[in-house]
């Protein structure tokens, strides 16, 4: 009976501690594009394209906007071929199994702060179009005064791993292209992911944010500021 026990508990642990670890890491990207519901449950094969970026807001840092009493940032998406679906998602603080790859978007604010567990925020995300910009050359000319094209949003997502308070407060979104709609088109253009906290308050500590497609489409650049966005667009940094 002793060494049932002793195999049973063992069994235990390794289950509980490699669940644990698992559960440091983002799960696969999938997309809703050929879904499937197996046995009630949601069925859904990965993203082919998962473009990633990592970076660091620092406590205090001066938002690129304020919106009803929120800091909201910015990242700025160059997207070079029409798509079928988009999906974006963000987890702060990075989770600790994730680690920048070569191909990875990395700030210095990233690299400079990796060290630091402690801050992290709520994230809220939307990811929008501007109207009208289809070409490099039209960013910097027509970005002051584009309009944007809100394209969906997200709080909580439960498929996101939990934050270290344990609450399941990271986002996830899936937007689908909408062919008969030139509005909700997923167009060859600029798009920009916002992110802040869904209770007023401070952004800060780290994050990953992901934009993912089902098809493939080399070429995408993602930026805190529309200047960096032309520069490695031009440099072909991707």
């Amino acid at each position: 009976m002793k060494k049932i026990t002793k195999v049973v508990v063992f069994a235990f642990l390794t289950l509980y501690l490699g669940t644990g670890v698992e559960a440091q890491k983002l799960d696969k990207f999938t997309a809703d594009l050929g879904k499937k519901v197996v046995m009630g449950k949601d069925v859904r094969v990965p993203y082919t394209e998962v473009i990633s970026y990592y970076s660091y807001v620092k406590p205090g840092c001066k938002p690129d906007e304020v919106r009803e009493g929120k800091n909201f940032f910015y990242l700025y998406i160059w997207i070079p071929v029409a798509a079928p679906e988009i999906g974006v998602r963000m987890a702060s603080p990075v989770p600790e199994k994730m680690s920048p790859e070569k191909t990875d978007f990395v700030t210095a604010d990233f690299t400079d702060n990796k060290a630091d567990k402690t801050n992290y925020f709520d994230t809220w995300i939307s990811f929008e179009r501007a109207n009208g910009i289809v070409s490099v050359d039209d960013i910097l000319p027509k970005a002051g005064s584009v309009s944007w094209m809100n394209l969906g949003q997200n709080d909580d997502s439960g498929e996101m791993p939990a934050q270290p308070s344990g609450s399941k407060y990271n986002s996830l979104m899936r937007i689908t292209s909408d062919i008969n709609d030139p509005l909700k088109s997923l167009v060859i253009g600029l798009y920009r992911i916002g992110f802040t906290t869904y209770k007023v308050g401070d952004v800060q500590g780290s994050f990953l944010a992901q934009v993912a497609a089902p098809i493939s489409i080399p070429g995408v650049v993602i930026a805190k500021d529309l200047e960096s966005l032309v520069k490695m667009i031009q440099e072909g940094k991707k």
